[in-house]
């Protein structure tokens, strides 16, 4: 794992949240995307090297709506960036972490992700992270 990515942030109002965080960090959100895989609504703050994720949900059936209903507001996952996400999935199901997903999807901030299981990690859920970078991708396919 190569450095802390993320910081992901359950919100009820995404609007209300990106006001919010504006003035706590004195900057704005460069970025909202959805994901409609997830059923929710991402808000991105750069700090440092960095960011925030502001998570609202679209649907009640959404994990983050879920996530809400039973704990409120709050911090609800830490992202580490990883070079080889295939190969850390592998490397911590070797180390006994259970997985939520057993290979990679598609995320917000065009990054492939998966997540451990909270009760592998001390009641935390962990995202990895690997940036999705198309001359990659087409170097890979093209067996360069």
């Amino acid at each position: 794992m190569k450095k802390i990515e993320h910081i992901g942030i359950a919100v009820r109002n995404l609007e209300e949240a990106n006001k919010t965080y504006e003035a706590l960090l004195g900057a704005e959100h460069y970025k909202t995307e959805n994901v409609a895989s997830e059923g929710v609504t991402t808000s991105f703050f750069k700090i440092g090297d960095s960011k925030i994720e502001l998570l609202a949900a679209t649907n009640a059936k959404s994990p983050i709506a879920k996530f809400i209903a039973k704990r409120g507001e709050g911090i609800h996952h830490m992202a580490f960036a990883v070079d080889d996400i295939e190969a850390e999935i592998e490397r911590l199901k070797s180390e006994g972490f259970v997985l939520l997903n057993d290979a990679p999807k598609k995320g917000a901030d065009n990054k492939m992700i998966a997540f451990l299981h909270p009760k592998s990690s001390n009641g935390v859920l962990v995202e990895l992270c690997q940036e999705i970078i198309p001359s990659q991708n087409f170097a890979e396919k093209k067996g360069l």
